[in-house]
């Protein structure tokens, strides 16, 4: 026997499935990448308030984002054991909206810090490398030598008579002074600070004698004579400050040195938050006006996929375990 439905009976039939469904798809809907972020996004900057380049290009990053994401954007300052601290709470957080902006001594600490309570690679994903600066060798007024050249002949004729401030172990400061005293062939006494603000306030009193920082942080000072250069850390010479040589120009052609600074995200976080968070940083990048502000600084922008820093921070965490196995650097 056939059993038909009439077309009233299949009209409403189908009407009822159609309301039935509806829904089933509300929450599908909410997960959408537009429907990110629902709360405040968290930055964590894992060293002291105002005395790091890091906190800078966060902050100049992050200073329009709200308008386009709808939330606030909050800087949240972690500082302390050389980023460690900051960067676990953000490996550990779960909220969706926190990520933490990392620098050189991230990739540091994965060789030369014991017991470190997070992975590199395991706990925290890429989201996008924003910019590097060089470094600068720096020194107090009132240190005698006038040149690099003559500050190596010192060294060498006062062997542990210099100090060499940094902004923490396994920062770049204190890599670049390493790398000096290899090739140089001369011993330097390390004092490490908790910070470059730290640092360069004590260099600036003349409590130490030299050290490598931030372009961006140092040439304000070099140029109103607090403080004197004796080379930067490219191999080319950077347009906002060509009057100061490069080391590699000065006897040393392999010395090369950066700060770089890249954000991070919890390995929980959603792809689309990811993805969200990449375009609105490089959104930020490219704009002429934000892109002038770096370069006047003494930064380069660099912006481009999570993939991208994800290379970079392989290549980096090598490199410096081979540092650290080669000079036998530890933790003071």
């Amino acid at each position: 026997m056939n059993h038909r439905i009439s077309s009233p009976l299949r009209a409403a039939a189908a009407a009822a499935l159609f309301f039935l469904c509806i829904p089933a798809a509300w929450p599908q809907q909410s997960t959408a990448p537009s429907a990110w972020p629902v709360r405040p996004v968290r930055i964590i900057v894992p060293f002291p308030p105002g005395g790091s380049t890091m906190e800078m290009v966060v902050r100049l990053l992050t200073q329009e984002m709200p308008k386009s994401l709808g939330r606030q954007v909050l800087v949240d300052n972690r500082p302390g054991a050389g980023t460690v601290i900051g960067v676990e709470v953000a490996a550990k957080s779960t909220d969706g909206h926190t990520f933490v902006g990392v620098a050189n001594s991230f990739t540091v600490n994965q060789t030369l810090v014991k017991a470190l309570p997070y992975d590199a690679l395991r706990d925290l994903q890429p989201v996008v490398l924003m910019a590097r600066t060089p470094n600068v060798l720096a020194a107090h007024p009132s240190v005698a030598p006038a040149t690099l050249k003559e500050l190596i002949a010192y060294a060498k004729k006062n062997p542990g008579r210099l100090t060499y401030a940094s902004f923490g172990n396994g920062t770049t400061a204190h890599f670049a002074g390493e790398m000096l005293k290899t090739m140089a062939g001369v011993q330097m006494v390390h004092v490490p600070y908790k910070g470059q603000g730290p640092a360069l306030a004590d260099l600036l009193a003349g409590n130490v004698d030299v050290m490598f920082g931030n372009l961006p942080d140092f040439l304000p000072q070099i140029r109103a004579g607090k403080l004197k250069a004796y080379g930067t850390t490219f191999l080319q010479r950077v347009p906002q400050a060509s009057d100061i040589p490069t080391i590699a120009e000065q006897g040393f052609p392999s010395f090369e040195t950066d700060s770089w600074y890249g954000m991070l995200a919890p390995v929980s976080t959603a792809p689309e938050s990811i993805a969200r968070m990449n375009a609105e940083i490089n959104r930020a990048l490219s704009e002429p006006a934000m892109r002038k502000i770096f370069v006047e600084r003494g930064l380069e922008p660099i912006g481009g996929t999570p993939e991208k820093l994800g290379e970079h921070l392989r290549r980096e965490i090598a490199k410096y375990a081979q540092i650290v196995k080669q000079a036998n650097i530890r933790i003071d």
